[in-house]
């Protein structure tokens, strides 16, 4: 109950806050699947109301944790508009992230929405840094069970167990889909690859060691 309460308590927050979405135009639109030949939607085709069931407002498995046996050590469940229909247009989501005993959820950013999470167990080391006009300013802190913690939209941030128990954290976000782009895997998983003299010239680093890090099989830990 009290996990519950939590969540819900976050996502007004987020959603009330700091809201990117559009206000919706209608009380509910249940997303469906696009009919053939649609044209895009910013967000996703509506149901008709009348045929809406409660089953369109429900995710049931939060609580149960993760499999974190990863190259990271995290996994993130992400509980958005694409698993529960109903979500499409109220411009919240939640995740679950798992960490392994000195597990991390590699630095990341999400484009359309700022991000509060909660400790739940374990002990976290969060941070997030600020844009170039701000000299990319590193803000951090030690979080526990309990505590929260903003990460504004856009800015790159990352999340580490630095204890030796598993650790979990819930984050709600004022988005039905706020995206996630994993630095690494964004600049050396690219598809198709990134032309190794720009990252040799950006980072610096010397064509071996981009050539090895493109080489890798960068892991998305995220559902």
């Amino acid at each position: 109950m009290k996990l519950f309460v939590v969540l819900l308590v976050c996502a007004f927050a987020i959603s009330s806050s700091f809201a990117s979405d559009p206000s919706p135009l209608q009380d509910i639109c249940v997303a469906i699947r696009e009919p053939k030949d649609a044209v895009f939607v910013n967000g996703k085709f509506c149901k008709n109301p009348n045929l809406t069931v409660a089953d369109d407002f429900f995710f049931q498995g939060l609580n149960v944790p993760r499999n974190t046996d990863n190259k990271v050590g995290s996994f993130i469940t992400g509980v958005d508009a694409n698993l529960i229909s109903g979500l499409n247009t109220l411009g919240v989501s939640v995740a679950r992230v798992d960490f392994a005993p000195y597990g991390v959820n590699p630095p990341h950013l999400h484009p359309h929405s700022s991000e509060v999470l909660m400790c739940m167990e374990g002990e976290l080391y969060v941070g997030f840094v600020l844009s170039n006009v701000l000299g990319n300013r590193f803000i951090t802190k030690v979080l526990k069970p309990g505590d929260l913690f903003v990460f504004p939209l856009g800015m790159i941030h990352f999340q580490l167990n630095i204890g030796k128990t598993p650790a979990v954290a819930f984050a709600s976000f004022g988005s039905q889909n706020p995206g996630f782009i994993t630095v690494g895997n964004a600049v050396f998983g690219a598809n198709p690859p990134i032309d190794p003299e720009v990252l040799i010239k950006a980072f610096p680093l010397d064509k071996k060691t981009v050539d090895y890090l493109q080489s890798q099989l960068w892991y998305n830990n995220h559902n």
